[in-house]
């Protein structure tokens, strides 16, 4: 539901305060120097932040202001999640600070209204206990933990935040990291907080939406650390039967990628995700490697099968009565090798036979892959992390990714 537009007028805006701006400037000049020297973003001088003077007077303040806002400029939302996360320089009261800083601000642009739904999510996630589960993180329990932040806060929700519920429920039903990044799931949430507009800054909907990306952080990474274990379990199955390299050009690796190697990428993974969901290039990665390893263990066979089995009956349906030359020549393609496997509409068609073909001679024992691949009518062995076309639709790689050679080790995600 579209919340209502915030038509109300609004309140004449007090005079500045000068004394918190300056202690708040003073508190924010170090963090966003770490932040320019990090990034390599280019800071502007500011004299008085710099030999800062106990009693500024009005101009100073006002200056040391203007420098925090072109600062603010220069800091994208992705530098600041993955400084926050990845830094021990800002504490609870400095994330407190920056919060308040983004909410002091006239215009409220998209930028800003991102940062502050990341710094009340940080600020909450440094807050709560590990054991905490979703159900204790109800709305009441995340206002009571950003009191210090926003204060009281009146726990009266419009009806147009039910929307985040929902998102929340179908991020419950992911099975896989692929459901959760392109099922759609994210995109309700990122539509809820633009459509809020500037009733986003109501403090209910701030609490509201702090309480929706901690749950939905941490569906990330119970399903990002499920993939990654069940990639490690599979990647010991082939082994176990004398497999040593897969075919894992889909996941942006080669043909021949040893499974010595994918383990080794896999254990630096669970270091460096380390940071917010998001849909960065080794995210894309993981969700293909994880595709890539079902299919050098067979997974999918039977569905597949189906698969061809209903489009056939389909077809049959569609055109009983074929011509005596026409279906002789569908006799003939049918019986003549699977080339048309090869691609799907246009694309390769990585996790299809002629694919698991190529994978064998790309370098796994003739007595690891198709030979010993599953019978369409014959049950699959028990799977631990067995993937249906249903549960985890097709995921496509972007043409456009960044060069990275995975001798150098994993290179960080990229946030949209």
């Amino acid at each position: 539901m579209t919340p209502p537009s915030a038509s109300s007028p609004q309140p004449a805006s007090p005079a500045p305060d000068y004394a918190a701006l300056w202690s708040s400037a003073l508190r924010l000049h170090p963090i966003y120097k770490e932040l320019a020297r990090e990034f390599v973003i280019d800071a502007p001088s500011c004299a008085g932040l710099d030999e800062p003077v106990d009693a500024p007077d009005r101009e100073t303040v006002e200056h040391a202001q203007q420098w925090l806002q072109e600062m603010d400029d220069r800091i994208q939302v992705h530098q600041l999640r993955q400084f926050l996360q990845t830094s021990s320089l800002v504490d609870g009261d400095g994330l407190i600070a920056l919060v308040q800083h983004f909410l002091g601000k006239k215009a409220h642009t998209d930028a800003a209204r991102d940062k502050i739904d990341f710094l009340l999510v940080q600020y909450f996630s440094q807050k709560a206990p590990s054991e905490l589960d979703d159900n204790g993180a109800d709305i009441s329990y995340v206002a009571q933990e950003l009191e210090p932040v926003l204060g009281k806060v009146e726990l009266k929700a419009p009806v147009w935040l039910n929307a985040l519920d929902r998102a929340l429920e179908a991020a419950r039903r992911c099975r896989s990291l692929d459901d959760l990044l392109h099922g759609g799931v994210l995109e309700q949430g990122r539509k809820a907080k633009a459509q809020a507009g500037d009733l986003f800054y109501l403090p209910v909907a701030l609490v509201a939406f702090t309480r929706f990306g901690y749950l939905m952080r941490r569906a990330f990474f119970r399903l990002m650390l499920a993939d990654l274990n069940n990639i490690l379990d599979g990647l010991t199955e082939l082994e176990e039967k004398g497999v040593e390299t897969i075919d894992c050009r889909r996941a942006q690796f080669s043909a021949q990628e040893p499974i010595v190697r994918l383990r080794m990428i896999c254990q630096s993974w669970k270091v460096m995700f380390q940071a917010e969901y998001s849909s960065g290039q080794p995210l894309r990665m993981l969700v293909d490697l994880r595709a890539s390893v079902d299919f050098a263990l067979g997974r999918g066979a039977e569905a597949e099968s189906g698969e061809k089995a209903a489009a056939a009956t389909a077809a049959a349906k569609a055109a009983p009565s074929k011509p005596a030359a026409q279906k002789a020549a569908t006799n003939k393609s049918e019986s003549s090798p699977p080339v048309a496997n090869k691609t799907v509409a246009g694309k390769p068609a990585l996790n299809k036979p002629a694919a698991r073909a190529a994978g064998a001679a790309a370098g796994v024992p003739k007595t690891a892959a198709p030979a010993k691949a599953v019978p369409a009518t014959a049950a699959p062995p028990k799977a631990k992390f067995a993937v249906t076309n249903h549960e985890a639709p097709e995921f496509e790689v972007s043409a456009a990714v960044p060069e990275w050679n995975p001798e150098d080790g994993p290179q960080p995600g990229k946030k949209k």
